[in-house]
């Protein structure tokens, strides 16, 4: 056991030597890699072991000088192992040799477990660090994926954006090449309507020069004709001369004889008949009287019918302020011919209603058209339960329909309607206040109701602290403020005007309904075009409905309308902008007047836009004399 001892310790001697990290001997022990240097293990050896009793010291040897002290010359450094058998031996020689080895043992052992809990610390140190290694490389992979997933969210929003971009930038470029195709098809077909309208006109040109190359061969023709067919006619008068001559002298000397007798015979009994006269004193006197009295009877009874009549006029006709009746002049007069437009009404309403059409003629905003009616049923619905009238002022431009809307309104409310203009007040001067005072008492034995429309009322409505205003108008405004100045149940007060403010107060004060009557829009003016068209030009040449109309009126030659359509009537509705109704209406009928100026009476879209050219350049001009006159004003 003591070599064995002795073989571990050399072991370790010759560990701590070379510096290696494990060595190993045979024997019992078997010392950890963790152990320390030999020194530190004999450190301990030499604490736990009673110290051996002191022994003389032995010389020692003279050694061999060694530059390097660690190692022998062969490159072996005995040093340690000197130290570990000297070592060796102490312990081999002292008596607690083996309390020695055992303390050494049980170190060893505690050291070996110690040893063993380190390792297994460290095995869970090291599974620890394992698991945190493995926890730490999921935490990276989870962030790895995370952005992996971030980056590909974002590339795929950046890539939707180029696309979206992509696609923006190829619609605005198809956007932008369409409309340029547009634009060219534009041009194109702007350039084909020019050359079009250049060869229809060169054409026309062509076709008029032929006419009138054909015109002048048939006045050629025609004058030679006529100079032959004189030629002849004055050689054939010239032989027939002399017995044309003795025939004539002849029917004179036989018709101046027949006439010299008959102003014999007549004056022969005249003059019968005065020697009578005169002859006898009775015939005289009874011839004489018989002229007086018949003088007498016939100036009696035309000065007589004259006051009667008067008188009549007076209490049953019209007033002489009233320009346009639906009642007449008497009440007996017309009576037919209202029956008459009573039954065209109600079969032109049937018609109208089923066309749709349910204002006539009346082309006007359908917001105004739609607020008209609504006025005519209130008004119809207020006469039907006795309620008073609501009085209307109407202001708007010149030719905007006034006047007929509110004829319109009087037909639909089953209303009479009487129209006078406000200038024909001024005139009357000190008979303006009787005059007005007829005009409301005539209103009143209408039975249906009377609308009275006072055109152009700012004429004599004006107010009544102006300069200029005579005392007649003022005392005919007086007048028919006292008329109005109760809710009537007779009589619709109706004013048009172009400047409503120049109305007095208390007129105003007794308007219950403003309508304003705009210009019309396009397509009003479209829709006037065509009713205007129609009236002026396709039922142009027909005979008016009648029993006699063909044995007293001359067939007139019908226009003949040709590639009219509705685009041109739009074209001229936008180029007609400012044109009231009166001027579209007046612009037909100078479409009228230019085809029945033309050669062969038919209307073509080239003398249509000609024509509406030339009043669409007049109207221009005749709003810069308007604004220029206004200036100087």
């Amino acid at each position: 056991m003591a070599k064995n001892c002795a073989a571990g310790i050399l072991a370790a001697a010759a560990y701590a030597t070379f510096g290696v990290d494990h060595a190993y001997a045979e024997g019992p022990f078997n010392f950890s890699p963790f152990s320390n240097s030999s020194s530190s293990t004999a450190t301990n050896a030499q604490q736990a072991a009673p110290e051996p009793p002191a022994q003389p010291a032995e010389p020692e040897k003279p050694r061999v000088r060694n530059d390097n002290p660690r190692t022998s010359s062969a490159g072996f450094d005995p040093e340690a192992l000197e130290r570990g058998a000297k070592a060796l031996r102490e312990i081999s020689s002292s008596s607690h040799a083996k309390k020695v080895f055992e303390v050494m043992k049980k170190q060893e052992e505690t050291r070996q477990q110690e040893m063993a809990s380190k390792a297994a610390e460290f095995k869970a140190l090291q599974a620890q660090a394992e698991t945190e290694r493995q926890r730490v490389i999921y935490d990276e992979q989870k962030k790895l994926a995370q952005q992996q997933a971030q980056i590909k969210s974002q590339m795929a929003r950046y890539e939707d954006e180029l696309a979206r971009k992509r696609m923006q930038a190829e619609n605005e470029h198809q956007r932008a090449r369409n409309q340029e195709l547009v634009k060219m098809q534009e041009e194109s077909s702007m350039r084909q309507e020019a050359a079009r309208r250049a060869t229809e006109e060169q054409i026309q040109a062509q076709r008029r020069q032929t006419e009138r190359e054909k015109a002048e061969i048939e006045r050629e023709t025609i004058k030679v004709r006529a100079l032959a067919e004189a030629e002849g006619r004055a050689h054939e008068a010239k032989l027939a001369e002399d017995v044309n001559r003795r025939m004539l002298v002849e029917r004179a000397n036989a018709e101046r004889e027949k006439w010299v007798a008959a102003i014999n015979t007549t004056f022969d009994h005249i003059g019968g008949g005065l020697r009578a006269i005169l002859t006898d004193q009775n015939k005289l006197v009874v011839a004489v009287g018989g002229a007086t009295a018949l003088a007498a009877g016939v100036y009696t009874t035309r000065e007589g019918a004259r006051v009667i009549w008067s008188y009549v006029d007076r209490i049953l006709g019209q007033p002489s302020l009233i320009r346009e009746s639906s009642r007449g002049k008497y009440p007996w007069s017309g009576l037919f011919s209202r029956a008459m437009s009573t039954i065209s009404r109600g079969g032109n309403r049937s018609s109208g209603s089923q066309n749709g059409k349910g204002f006539g003629d009346v082309i006007l905003h359908p917001s105004l058209q739609k607020r008209i009616q609504q006025l005519a049923n209130a008004t119809a619905n207020t006469k039907a339960h006795q309620a008073p009238f609501r009085n209307m002022l109407f202001y708007g431009p010149p030719g905007t329909g006034k006047t007929m809307a509110a004829r319109e309104l009087a037909r639909k409310s089953g209303l009479d309607y009487a129209l006078m203009t406000g200038g024909d007040v001024a005139p009357l001067g000190s008979q303006a206040v009787t005059k007005i005072h007829q005009l409301f008492d005539w209103a009143k034995k209408s039975n249906r109701g009377l609308l009275l429309f006072i055109d152009e009322a700012d004429a004599f409505l004006c107010e009544r602290n102006k300069k200029y205003m005579s005392e007649a108008q003022r005392s005919a405004l007086n007048a028919l403020l006292f008329r109005t100045g109760d809710q009537s149940k007779d009589i619709v007060l109706a004013l048009a005007t172009n400047r409503p403010g120049d109305l007095d107060s208390a007129v105003a004060d007794r308007i219950d309904e403003v309508l304003e009557f705009p210009l019309p829009g396009e397509d009003e003016r479209f829709k006037l075009l065509k009713l205007y068209l129609d009236k002026y030009i396709a039922q142009a040449g027909a005979r008016k409905p009648g029993l006699f109309a063909h044995l007293f009126q001359k067939q007139q030659q019908k226009i003949e309308i040709k590639g009219l359509n509705d685009d041109i009537l739009k074209e001229a509705a936008a180029k007609t902008h400012g044109f009231s109704g009166r001027e579209i209406a007046k612009l037909m009928a100078s479409v009228q007047a230019a085809v029945y100026g033309s050669e062969n009476c038919v209307l073509d879209p080239n003398l249509f836009r000609e024509v509406v050219d030339y009043k669409v350049a007049e109207h221009q001009q005749r709003r810069k004399l308007a604004g220029t006159e206004g200036k100087d004003a």
